[in-house]
């Protein structure tokens, strides 16, 4: 009872002591939930396989993140020994293929997460597995899978019905297809994760806002090609959305984001990243209608000046929720946005990388109103002064974290 609540080296410490804490300290019930992430570089195959061997039916949640010595043999051998798995991890476990998704189809039923991010050889006949043979899947990483298709997420989601998180970072071969097999098949859907799905427009996105009423988080950065439409979409039919991910999606516009605003109250996190049509209008509606909001990226957002960051620290937000903001870029901002700023009494950080107009003065007398915040700042270069003795001092370009 007491082993059971070691972590994995100081299992393997007691296991040291005696024969008798040996037996208790290797018995597979005090194995269910492991992380080899710290010790990836001496992780092999074998090290898997004698895992899987002890542990057996006990083991719930194994983490092999990072382990790129881990391949397909050892992880058949783990999928027959741990039928039980429900959580796994094989982040960056570049050596897999679409083999282990047939193992883990084949004896591992009860597989509920699966992360197969930078797992390139990934393609949709491991999709196609997982659906056969892992009905209760409810979250799937498989981010920077490039060869996965709209025929792979086809397959997926009719078995997998019950998806609740899906991450799709960086598969630049899906379209608007795919998505609208996920909004057909995925009602249970939380978490979308599209960026720099480049070829993702406006039909795929809002197919999946009409299908998936329950979606909190949405990651489209970097598709450049949607636009309001998203939005208005967002806003009629996903009333619960917390977080919203959209940088560098320059068609984005004040009409769009205040319909959202005014649909969405549970707002937490926004990354409006070079959004460069927005303006003080998209802060006046979030400082109105949002009061959860918590982090908000306005970086390369030029045309925002004082007058929305004095909306947005008036805002319902603004006094116990308001933790980041982020600004750089932002050439029209001067010293009077931080006097605005002063009474947000929970931020903690504030970016404001190349913002000319931002003084020392007005950050050390923001400083004195919240004395624990960070102010991530740039301020040119000092004048070297003349040389003295023969030598100079050189100085640099720098960015101040005050």
């Amino acid at each position: 009872r007491i082993f059971s609540f070691l972590d994995v080296v100081t299992l393997c410490r007691c296991a040291q002591v005696s024969r008798a804490w040996n037996v208790l300290a290797l018995d597979g019930s005090n194995w269910q939930r492991i992380d080899l992430f710290d010790f990836q570089r001496d992780i092999e195959g074998r090290v898997v396989e004698n895992i899987s061997k002890r542990c057996g039916g006990f083991l719930r949640k194994l983490s092999l993140r990072g382990c790129q010595g881990v391949g397909d043999n050892a992880l058949r051998t783990f999928a027959q020994n741990c039928r039980n798995i429900e959580v796994l991890n094989l982040n960056g476990c570049t050596k897999i293929t679409d083999a282990t998704c047939t193992s883990l189809s084949k004896f591992c039923s009860k597989l509920r997460h699966l992360d197969l991010a930078s797992c390139t050889s990934i393609t949709n006949l491991s999709l196609k597995a997982l659906s056969e043979g892992c009905p209760l899947l409810e979250q799937l990483n498989i981010s920077w899978c490039d060869q996965v298709t709209k025929d792979g997420i086809q397959a997926l989601v009719r078995g997998c019905g019950g998806l609740k998180a899906l991450f799709l970072k960086g598969c630049t071969q899906l379209e608007d297809e795919a998505l609208k097999y996920i909004g057909a098949h995925c009602p249970e859907l939380v978490t979308l994760n599209l960026q720099t799905c480049l070829q993702i427009t406006d039909d795929g996105l809002i197919t999946i806002c009409r299908g998936c009423h329950k979606l909190q988080s949405l990651c489209a950065s970097g598709c450049s090609n949607i636009t309001d439409a998203i939005l208005n979409a967002l806003g009629q039919n996903c009333p619960r959305l917390r977080i919203l991910e959209v940088a560098r999606c320059s068609q984005l516009t004040d009409v769009g984001f205040t319909t959202l605003a005014r649909n969405c109250h549970e707002l937490e996190k926004m990354d409006l990243e070079e959004c460069v049509q927005i303006t003080d209008s998209t802060l006046i509606q979030l400082s109105i209608h949002c009061p959860r909001l918590q982090v908000l990226s306005l970086s390369h957002c030029e045309l925002i000046t004082d007058d929305g960051i004095r909306h947005l620290g008036n805002g319902a937000c603004a006094h116990d929720r308001l933790e980041v903001i982020e600004l750089d870029n932002c050439p029209l901002i001067t010293d009077a946005s931080l006097e605005h700023l002063k009474s947000c009494h929970s931020l903690e950080r504030i970016e404001l990388y190349d913002c000319q107009q931002i003084t020392r003065a007005g950050i050390k007398r923001l400083r004195t109103h919240l004395p624990n915040i960070k102010v991530h700042a740039y301020f040119a270069p000092v004048t070297p002064p003349p040389s003295v003795g023969g030598s100079r001092q050189r100085f640099c370009r720098c960015c101040i974290i005050l």
